[in-house]
């Protein structure tokens, strides 16, 4: 039998995918190379792009952490880590900073 997290993945799975469907328009095909975003790109996305992006990166770090629970108060300690290895070394990757910044 199979344990509750491996349910809680398929779940967050199925979130993430209904996150995109709703915020990418039918018509448009949007493809971004995640693993290439630098720092400095991710700054000057809109806002809507860099929401999108921290999405779909705290989803996948959490998967690969095997987290199933989400604390708000994590989120914006991590983002806020984020945002400031960032400004120091704007030529780094975005998922590079996320490592090194989130533990």
């Amino acid at each position: 039998m199979r344990t509750g997290k491996h349910m809680n993945r398929k779940l967050i799975f199925a979130g993430v995918l209904a996150a995109v469907a709703v915020a990418v328009p039918a018509n448009a095909q949007v493809m971004i190379e995640m693993s290439e975003i630098t720092c400095k790109q991710f700054a000057e996305y809109d806002a809507e792009t860099q929401d999108f992006i921290a999405n779909w990166m705290r989803g996948y770090f959490s998967a690969k952490n095997n987290m199933t629970v989400i604390d708000s108060r994590n989120v914006k300690r991590n983002t806020d880590k984020v945002v400031r290895y960032c400004k120091k070394k704007p030529k780094s990757f975005l998922m590079e900073a996320i490592q090194k910044s989130v533990h």
